[in-house]
């Protein structure tokens, strides 16, 4: 079973996470403690590589879909929107991140088929958020810098916590 979500200053977070080469019921059983995790932290996405888990994979569940994802990938998007998000591996922390407002996605399924999907709005954006995650991208980079700065302190906070 995982254990925790991790926090910013793990290099696991920083990481481009492998892919998954199929889907397997070790897959599909991480898949499950996954949404089990984001659930239990109240979170709509969680990416694996903040479980401590070096692959691509993610779960996503908003509103009655639930997504589960191996090596996703964004083949199209239109539309910009810039919205407030927050991500379970930076708690109490937000930030405004412009991101395409609808999306053509490909990835596996937890049947190991090849899926492509349309998302758009919150769901759009959560998809981008947990792939940035999988590239070793979060929310903080898209801060201004006078953003960053005004953050510092919350994030050393955070890390100081995580290893205390």
């Amino acid at each position: 079973m995982l254990g925790r979500i991790y926090i910013i200053g793990e290099p696991i977070l920083r990481k481009k996470t492998k892919l998954v080469q199929k889907v397997t019921q070790a897959e599909r059983q991480l898949f499950d403690e996954m949404l089990t995790l984001m659930r239990k932290a109240e979170g709509v996405g969680l990416a694996a590589n903040q479980a401590g888990i070096d692959m691509q994979m993610c779960v996503i569940c908003i509103g009655d879909k639930t997504l589960k994802l191996a090596n996703p990938e964004i083949l199209q998007k239109k539309g910009i929107a810039v919205f407030e998000e927050g991500c379970l591996s930076l708690p109490g922390i937000t930030v405004k991140v412009k991101r395409a407002k609808e999306i053509t996605c490909r990835a596996l399924n937890e049947d190991n088929e090849l899926i492509t999907f349309d998302a758009s709005q919150l769901l759009a954006r959560a998809v981008q958020h947990e792939i940035d995650h999988l590239s070793g991208k979060m929310i903080i980079d898209y801060a201004s810098p006078w953003q960053k700065l005004t953050l510092k302190e919350k994030i050393k906070a955070l890390k100081n916590k995580q290893n205390g």
